[in-house]
């Protein structure tokens, strides 16, 4: 059973996010919402935050004081490929990277619809390089993103492998956007118990995100992809919410492909929850695990 407060934040973030016209969105307006309300949140104590410019993305580092020297987390940022950034990321990302006693990497990706796929796979395969260029090895690199980030770090690696680049020592994904034809059988069976999504959200996010005929696209939708050879994955998603069949049939190909997965579905639990660590003792142990996966891989 959820905790009181658990409760309660569901309640109240679903009437704030269920607000949000998606068929109409005004995304400057959005985006500039946003913004002001992650002034709100607090950076993990003792994680120092840099901000720089990688190949004219702006990016932040974001560096605990107690970290494992020369590992780090790439964290692609989530918000259905429109929104989301530094601001949006920064507090979720240094929590992380404090549990996972590593430094991280936060990039400012380029944003649909003024700029469709793929330029956000363009842009953190550049990253990635750039990273490698850095003198960083791969094995040293973890990948991570939640919700539109979790589905762009495995199209990332995707498009890594078939670029022939040395692909980094695992993921860690937080309710990742793996499908946006919306053909999970969530979608109907948490339809009803979601209180961040309504499935023709996802259709409006696809839209604006691509091209109709390249819905079913492995970059765009990695569920249909061929994951051989992918690093292993960490997967963490919420029983009420209707990505959830994103996760669960990624971890079935991982198992088939002979990839290394673990997937911790959580009760009572909606969309990247993790969020709210400073608030409810949920979102806190999920970091806890994500801190103790990330550290266990190196």
């Amino acid at each position: 059973m959820s905790s009181i407060r658990a409760k309660i934040i569901r309640s109240v973030s679903s009437a704030f996010v269920q607000r949000i016209d998606v068929a109409n969105a005004n995304f400057d307006k959005i985006r500039g919402l946003w913004r002001w309300l992650t002034k709100l949140m607090i950076t993990a104590f003792r994680v120092r935050v840099e901000p720089d410019e990688i190949n004219g993305l702006y990016a932040e580092w974001l560096t605990p004081k107690y970290h494992m020297d020369g590992k780090l987390l790439l964290y692609l940022h989530g918000g259905g490929y429109v929104i989301g950034g530094c601001d949006m990321h920064r507090q979720l990302v240094s929590h992380i990277a404090r549990a996972g006693r590593i430094r991280a990497l936060l990039p400012e990706y380029r944003l649909a619809p003024e700029h469709k796929f793929p330029a956000a796979i363009d842009d953190a395969v550049a990253i990635y390089r750039s990273l490698l260029e850095m003198g960083i090895k791969a094995e040293d690199i973890i990948f991570a993103g939640d919700s539109a980030g979790g589905g762009l770090t495995v199209a990332t690696m995707l498009a890594l492998r078939d670029a022939g680049d040395p692909l980094p020592a695992a993921a860690v994904l937080l309710s990742p956007f793996l499908d946006v034809t919306g053909s999970g059988e969530s979608i109907r069976t948490r339809a009803a118990q979601d209180p961040w999504f309504h499935p023709r959200d996802l259709s409006f996010i696809a839209d604006y995100y691509c091209e109709p005929h390249q819905r079913r696209f492995p970059l765009v939708s990695p569920v249909f992809a061929d994951i051989e050879g992918l690093p292993p994955m960490f997967i963490q998603v919420g029983d009420d919410e209707i990505l959830l069949s994103d996760s669960e049939r990624i971890a079935d190909q991982c198992i088939a492909a002979g990839i290394d997965v673990e997937l911790e579905i959580w009760p009572e639990m909606w969309h990247v929850f993790q969020v709210f660590t400073r608030k409810m003792p949920e979102s806190r142990k999920a970091i806890d695990k994500m801190g103790a996966y990330i550290q266990s891989r190196f």
